[in-house]
């Protein structure tokens, strides 16, 4: 994966993740909603094949690369705590 940044201003990130899909997009979209401080979350896939997924992220307070960080971080936490409880079956 390459990402790419498209516009950074002090509220607002754009990133074109490229070589993703809907998968990682959708995932990191839906995180980011349960993030503190953000406004906005969202991402555009013009087309399925031929396109890579544009991440879309506002802020109402602090960064927003921080706020992508700290989702990132969660999914971590919940990737292992799901392989730890899938190891127990």
């Amino acid at each position: 994966m390459e990402l790419k940044v498209l516009k950074e201003e002090k509220n607002l990130l754009e990133l074109e993740m490229k070589g993703e899909d809907h998968t990682l997009a959708n995932l990191l979209r839906s995180e980011l909603w349960n993030t503190d401080g953000v406004e906005l979350a969202s991402y555009n896939l013009k087309h399925p094949i031929v396109s890579s997924p544009i991440l879309t992220l506002n802020v109402n307070k602090g960064k927003p690369k921080k706020a992508l960080e700290d989702a990132v971080h969660s999914i971590k936490a919940k990737t292992k705590e799901f392989r730890s409880l899938l190891k127990k079956l």
